[in-house]
């Protein structure tokens, strides 16, 4: 069993070469959005003031009462959630900027659903693509049953592209939150393979499915058998972020898999469990229902 002290080493590795890699991009990238510097000279050269973003604004801290009677208290208050506390009142309503703010939430949590994600994120990422039974983003939000099921074309390219019978099979699903996959598939793979590596686990080809719900893991356990599968997948996303996502586990899914057999991790996003970190940990869950033979709660027995 890999120990704490290497976890921790691994994270730290892993990070230092993304951080590598990220000021190698932006060191090619221009550093500035023409179209917003143009909108700021515009704004300085009518003598107007620069409108704050309020996507910036910290919730655990973001507070509109005026001269509260206890500041402490309220503060201590507000850092235990992210939840709307504290935003005042213009009357019956809303202040200006609780309000917009709210708003841009819900449009952050639409497009989340809405979108999918990027074919030239999942090619940067290094995964062939499948795709379940469903046609477009409007079934697949209204039949959550074929979101569980693999097209015929999908279970053949599986078939071709991926070794049989792994130690560990990772598959990234869009799920509900295309935006939580783009977030936080990148920075968790590197983590994770490289820990299932140090545990000495033979790895599966990763691959993307599209428009999968969380039990497509049951189709492609009948067709790899896999001893783990290990499925991240976009969570439903709410008003305090669109960017979580989770990763599911399961020891040899199948045809008569039920829920309660499934191991779940879930927040993994910057505000919640990060996504490097999340690699490291999810791997040492892997482990451990490798060893075991049981996820669920059948590994808590």
């Amino acid at each position: 069993m890999i120990s704490e002290k290497d976890i921790r080493e691994l994270v730290e590795s892993v990070i230092k070469e993304l951080s590598a890699s990220e000021k190698k991009e932006s060191a090619s990238a221009p550093t500035t959005c023409k179209p917003c510097v143009e909108a700021e000279k515009a704004q300085e050269d009518a003598g107007e003031e620069m409108l704050p973003d309020l996507g910036l604004r910290d919730l655990t801290t973001w507070t509109e009462i005026p001269n509260p009677k206890d500041p402490e208290g309220l503060a201590r208050l507000k850092r235990t959630s992210p939840a709307r506390i504290g935003i005042w009142r213009a009357g019956t309503r809303f202040k200006v900027d609780p309000w917009l703010r709210f708003r841009m939430d819900v449009a952050a949590a639409k497009d989340a659903v809405t979108k999918e994600v990027d074919p030239e994120f999942i090619e940067k990422l290094g995964l062939f693509t499948v795709q379940t039974v469903v046609k477009d983003k409007d079934e697949y939000l209204t039949r959550p049953d074929l979101g569980r099921k693999l097209s015929d074309e999908a279970k053949e390219k599986i078939l071709k592209e991926c070794p049989k019978a792994p130690d560990v099979q990772l598959v990234v699903c869009d799920g509900l939150s295309s935006t939580a996959i783009e977030a936080n598939a990148a920075d968790f793979i590197p983590a994770f393979e490289a820990a299932i590596k140090n545990y000495g686990l033979k790895m599966g080809k990763p691959f993307f499915v599209k428009y999968a719900r969380v039990a497509v893991m049951d189709e492609i356990g009948e067709i790899l058998q896999p001893e783990v599968i290990v499925e991240l997948i976009g969570e439903r996303p709410g008003l305090v972020t669109a960017k979580s996502m989770s990763a599911y586990m399961c020891y040899k899914p199948n045809k008569n898999t039920i829920e309660s057999d499934r191991t779940l991790v879930s927040n993994i996003h910057d505000g919640g469990l990060p996504p490097i970190e999340a690699g490291a940990h999810v791997a040492s869950i892997a482990k451990k229902i490798y060893d075991a033979k049981a996820s669920g709660l059948k590994l808590n027995k």
